[in-house]
C-alpha cells in the first residue's frame, strides 16, 4: 500500500487497529490525536511508566498529528489535509464528522477521490444509527456472546476485544476494495462497518439453522455439539491439549496414536453420527490416554500420526514458541528508548512486498508541525497562532 495516504480519525481499538493494519502494508497512516491527552488508547491497560504497553503496537508505523478537530481552524486544517490524502478512517459516533463539517460529502467536494472509512458500533444508518455502541454491544447484538461460555452459564467474552478487531479486518477489507474500485473509476465513496455486522458476519449458519430447522445454537464451552473427538483434554503434567480428531480417517489415526485401534471399529464410534452421540464417553477415553503423557511426548505422537492437535497456549508460550519466532510473529523493534515490544508480527505474510515495522507508536504530536507545513501549508505564522491557541501541539 505504499502511496496511499490515510487520515486516521478517532480513538481506542477499531479505527486505530484498521490504522495499524493499513500501515503494515505500506500506507502512510497519519493519525490524529486531541492536543491535551491523545488517543486514550495511549493509557488504556497495562502501563507503564506513563504509557500503555500496547501503544507501541498498535500505533506502530503511524505519524502523531495533535490537532483540536472541535475548533473550526482545526477543522480547516483537517480538510486541507483531506484534500492530499487517499482514506479518511474514522470510528466517531455516527454524525460527529457532519457536525464539524468534516462529513463525506463537504471532504469529497474537495476531494473526490476521497474514500472515507466509518467504523462505529450500529452503522451509519437506521433507527439505532445514533446511539453509542462499544465493542461489547456489538458482540452481543452480533450474537456471538450468546454463543461464547460454558452451557448453562451466563453469556461470556471471549477475553479480548473480538468486536472491535473484526470490524477493523472489515475496515482493511473494505478499504483495499474501495481503493480497487476507484482506480477504475477515479470516484471516491463510503465504506460503513459496523461492529455488530462484522461479527454477525462470522455467525456461520445461526440464522438459518433457527428460521428452517428450529436449532438455536447456543453456549457449549469447548465441545462442537454432533462433532467428536474435537474437545480439550489434560495431560500428565498439567498442559491442555486441543484435539481434533473429528474425521473418520483422522478418527482412525487417533485411535493407532493411543493403542487402541478397537475403537474405531466400536459400533459407539465407528462413523461421525455415532461419535456425537456418544462424545461424552469418547472423550473420557481419549483423556484417560492423555493424562498418562506428559504434553510434549503427547504432542508428539499425535503430530507423528498425523493428528491435529496444539496445546491451549497462554502469552508465556507464544513469546517463546520457536513456530512464532520461524515465522516472525513475535517482533521486537529496537527503537531510540531501548526495545520495545514484544508485539505480534505482520499478517498475512507476502512474498514479494512483505509488510515491515519501522517505528512503534510515537508520542504525542511527534509529527505535526511537519505533516502540516507539508500537506496543508501551514508554516510560519499560521503554524505559530495555531500552538499558542492549543489548536494544535508538537
Amino acid at each position: 500500500m505504499s502511496g496511499v495516504r490515510v487520515l486516521e480519525l478517532g480513538s481506542f481499538i477499531a479505527g486505530p487497529f484498521a490504522g495499524q493494519l493499513l500501515a503494515d502494508y505500506g500506507a502512510e497512516v497519519i493519525k490524529i490525536e486531541p492536543p491535551t491527552g491523545g488517543d486514550p488508547m495511549r493509557r488504556w491497560g497495562v502501563v507503564q511508566d506513563g504509557q500503555s504497553l500496547w501503544w507501541p503496537a498498535i500505533a506502530r508505523n503511524k505519524k502523531s498529528v495533535a490537532l483540536d478537530l472541535r475548533d473550526p481552524d482545526g477543522q480547516a486544517v483537517l480538510r486541507a489535509l483531506a484534500a492530499r490524502c487517499d482514506v479518511v478512517l474514522e470510528n466517531f459516533r455516527p454524525g460527529t464528522l457532519d457536525a464539524w463539517g468534516l462529513g463525506y460529502q463537504t471532504l469529497a467536494d474537495i476531494n473526490p477521490g476521497i474514500i472515507v472509512v466509518h467504523v462505529s458500533g450500529l452503522g451509519q444508518t437506521g433507527p439505532r444509527s445514533r446511539e453509542a455502541g462499544f465493542g461489547s454491544i456489538g458482540e452481543a447484538m452480533g450474537g456471538i456472546r450468546f454463543t461464547t461460555g460454558d452451557a448453562g452459564s451466563r453469556p461470556a467474552r471471549t477475553g479480548i476485544s473480538l468486536g472491535d478487531s473484526l470490524a477493523a479486518l472489515f475496515a482493511v477489507v473494505g478499504t483495499s476494495t474501495a481503493l480497487v474500485e476507484r482506480a477504475a473509476s477515479g470516484r471516491g465513496q463510503e465504506v460503513d462497518v459496523a461492529i455488530y455486522e462484522a461479527v454477525a458476519a462470522l455467525m456461520e449458519s445461526t440464522m438459518v439453522d433457527y428460521e428452517r430447522a428450529g436449532t438455536l445454537r447456543t453456549r457449549t464451552g469447548s465441545v462442537l455439539p454432533g462433532v467428536a473427538p474435537s474437545n480439550v483434554y489434560r495431560t500428565a503434567d498439567g498442559a491442555d491439549i486441543a484435539i481434533a480428531g473429528n474425521a473418520d480417517a483422522v478418527y482412525r489415526r487417533l485411535c493407532d496414536a493411543m493403542g487402541r485401534p478397537e475403537l474405531a471399529t466400536d459400533p459407539r464410534f465407528d462413523d461421525h453420527e455415532a461419535r456425537g452421540r456418544n462424545s461424552a464417553v469418547l472423550d473420557e477415553e481419549i483423556e484417560r490416554w492423555t493424562t498418562s503423557l506428559p504434553a510434549p511426548d503427547l504432542l508428539r505422537i499425535l503430530a507423528d500420526n498425523g493428528v491435529p492437535a496444539g496445546k491451549i497456549y497462554t502469552a508465556a508460550d507464544m513469546v517463546t514458541d520457536a513456530h512464532y519466532a520461524a515465522r516472525q510473529m513475535v517482533l521486537r523493534p529496537e527503537t531510540a528508548g531501548g526495545t520495545a515490544g514484544p508485539m505480534a508480527g505482520i499478517v498475512p505474510k507476502f512474498s514479494r512486498t512483505p509488510g515491515e515495522v519501522s517505528a512503534v507508536g510515537p508520542r504525542l504530536g511527534e509529527h505535526t508541525r511537519a505533516v502540516l507545513d507539508e500537506l496543508a501549508g501551514v508554516d510560519g505564522k499560521a503554524w505559530d497562532d495555531l500552538l499558542q491557541r492549543g489548536i494544535v501541539a508538537q
